[in-house]
């Protein structure tokens, strides 16, 4: 793992999950951190409640769709969502630091009060810390989040119920909120704008839930990508998962923005997308669903789950052939939440 930290240990992939081994694991065991799910499901007396954590360092504090505070309260918010929960109560703790305009805070704390209404949720405790200058870039964020889950949905957060034959589904367009960051880091336009896809989910996949979709796992996409996601499903669940790179839903600006960097679609990081395991019965039902909503409006089917090739991802691709699809080893940027 090497003797310091490096960027990469904050991306989401590979470099993550050896530092989240190798350190906290080892320190902290225990089998509800072990499960290394987007939120600890925990009893307390006759109900389950699923409680979750995120920080937030994005670069700059405002992009085109959002801002630290909107990015901070639909983090925790999806982390929720995505276990079956149904989010009720978040904390918000922030780390200023000396000189930041108090507009600013103003308009920070504005957004995510009005997210946390459109969300369905109440911030109900906090705490405030302010550092000199140069000890804090601006304005950090940290949040957690509890929310109730009801018994029938806890396999959701392990993929318990994953089998051969489910299909992979997206919500959406994938890597614009990755692209939004970068584009509003060096000035880049575009003759059709990438916004950052910063949303809650919770409302959509509680609508699936409620009308009978058989979800069998769900994940947000953010630090890492789809590629990362589906790696952790492979590996942790021991089954092979087939995608086609034709069914990925990808804007033509953000393909061409990662050909001049260098980066790849797969590995991009959103702040508005899941990745569901949805039974082969309910999968038309999903998509007339998600499709429904805004946030699920370019729903698609981008793979199927098989009992071949197992703990690997391999992806049909757009010329030809297949190729192994594996987590992502480095940084492609850093800060993007």
């Amino acid at each position: 793992m090497g003797k310091t930290i490096l960027l990469g240990h904050g991306s989401g992939g590979l470099l993550s999950s050896d530092l989240i081994r190798d350190v906290f694991l080892k320190q902290f065991s225990n089998p509800i951190l072990g499960a290394l799910s987007d939120a600890a499901i925990v009893k307390a007396d006759r109900d389950m409640l699923a409680f979750t954590t995120d920080s937030f360092v994005v670069d700059p504090l405002f992009f085109p769709g959002g801002d630290i505070g909107r990015l901070a309260v639909c983090g925790t918010v999806n982390d929720l969502s995505v276990s079956g929960a149904r989010p009720l109560y978040m904390s918000s703790a922030f780390i200023i630091e000396e000189g930041l305009p108090i507009e600013t805070l103003e308009k920070i704390v504005k957004s995510m009060t009005a997210e946390a209404v459109n969300a369905g949720v109440q911030i109900v405790t906090g705490d405030t810390k302010v550092v000199k200058r140069g000890q804090c870039d601006k304005v950090f964020i940290n949040t957690a989040g509890i929310g109730i889950i009801e018994k029938k949905y806890e396999p959701i957060s392990y993929g318990r119920l994953n089998r051969p034959g489910d299909n992979i589904l997206v919500n959406g367009y994938l890597g614009d909120h990755e692209i939004a960051i970068l584009s509003a880091r060096e000035n880049i336009t575009f003759e059709e704008p990438v916004f950052s896809d910063v949303a809650p989910l919770n409302h959509m996949i509680r609508a699936m839930l409620e009308a009978g979709v058989d979800i069998h796992f769900m994940r947000d996409i953010t630090r890492g990508g789809i590629a990362t996601i589906l790696s952790e499903i492979a590996t942790s669940q021991h089954v092979g998962i087939l995608i086609d790179e034709n069914l990925i839903p990808i804007r033509e600006q953000v393909k061409g923005l990662c050909e001049v960097f260098g980066f790849n679609p797969l590995y991009l990081a959103n702040e508005g997308k899941v990745a569901l395991v949805v039974s082969q019965e309910t999968t038309r039902l999903a998509l007339e669903i998600m499709k429904s909503q805004i946030e699920g409006k370019y729903a698609a089917v981008i793979g199927t789950l098989t009992d071949s090739d197992k703990g690997r991802v391999l992806m049909k691709s757009a010329v030809g052939g297949t190729r192994i699809v594996e987590k992502l080893a480095g940084e492609q940027l850093p800060r993007i939440c």
